[in-house]
């Protein structure tokens, strides 16, 4: 069976599908993307995705071409359509098709929206049992980094970064302090205590970050929102990302160097356990 997807209204098969040349996504990353986790043929956390879609597509002025029960409505569709049982449903919005101008097109442009599907095992992922590598490189990133735009070139260019040392993700650097992951929310543990960079507008607010921190705190776990240096993450207890696709993701190598004795740590897998509970894996 191909796989279905969904262009500006339809759902058609993966091969016919087709965006103009002329769209803004395409010619500017003139676009606004999310992206939820499916589990059991359920969406995850989606409620908070789509806020975080509506706040973004504000932020720059994009018009949300849906309420979000239909986005819902739309969601819930394409998972039946492509019988995904565990998996992610990726959305992109841009400001839509219009002769090449970089100011924006008249109002009544109508947003282009793209929608599909990607089966993937993230429930029972086999790096989460061993633990993943980072490593860090310099955060090269735009001074808007809580939008969650298309425009993803020097998180394409960290994630290249990580293939070429062989480990599962990059962990971007800016004055001395971590940021976050090309395509994670980072943390440590330290003296018992979870700390992850507080928001503004140097990181993106996690969505699998939020529901994790909430856990914790149900958990009877101290939350610390600071900034926290390269130097303190080698030296931590133990060290996770947090990502709609990788859920909770122990760490237990930054850089070459082993954290604790080079396994997931208790406090780290204790979490992971907590959110694969709420998601209902």
């Amino acid at each position: 069976m191909s796989r279905i997807v969904y262009v500006n209204g339809e759902f058609v098969p993966f091969e016919a599908a087709t965006v103009s040349i002329m769209d803004r996504g395409f010619l500017f990353a003139d676009g606004i993307y999310e992206v939820s986790a499916v589990l059991g043929g359920r969406l995850v956390d989606n409620e908070a995705h789509l806020a975080r879609l509506d706040r973004s597509l504000g932020e720059i002025g994009i018009r949300n071409p849906h309420p979000t029960n239909e986005w819902v409505r739309l969601q819930t569709e394409l998972v039946r359509r492509n019988e995904l049982a565990e998996g992610l449903v990726y959305m992109q919005v841009t400001r839509g098709t219009y002769e090449r101008d970089f100011a924006f097109p008249p109002a009544e442009t109508p947003p282009t929206v793209v929608m599909f599907t990607q089966a993937k095992t993230v429930a029972r992922n086999p790096v989460a049992e061993r633990g993943a590598k980072v490593i860090t490189v310099p955060d090269i990133r735009w001074k808007r980094r809580d939008i969650k735009s298309v425009a993803l070139l020097a998180q394409v260019l960290a994630k290249q970064e990580a293939a070429k040392a062989g480990v599962s993700e990059a962990w971007m650097v800016e004055d001395g302090f971590v940021t976050e992951g090309s395509s994670s929310t980072a943390f440590i543990i330290t003296g018992g205590k979870v700390v992850t960079r507080p928001l503004s507008t140097a990181l993106l607010p996690g969505i699998t970050r939020l529901a994790v921190m909430r856990l914790a705190e149900e958990a009877g776990l101290t939350i610390e929102e600071r900034l926290f240096s390269v130097e303190e993450a080698f030296a931590a207890e133990e060290a996770f990302f947090t990502s709609a696709s990788a859920f909770v993701m122990p760490v237990v190598e930054i850089d070459s160097c082993s954290l604790g004795d080079g396994a997931p740590g208790p406090l780290t897998k204790r979490l992971r356990a907590l959110y694969l509970e709420m998601a209902g894996a």
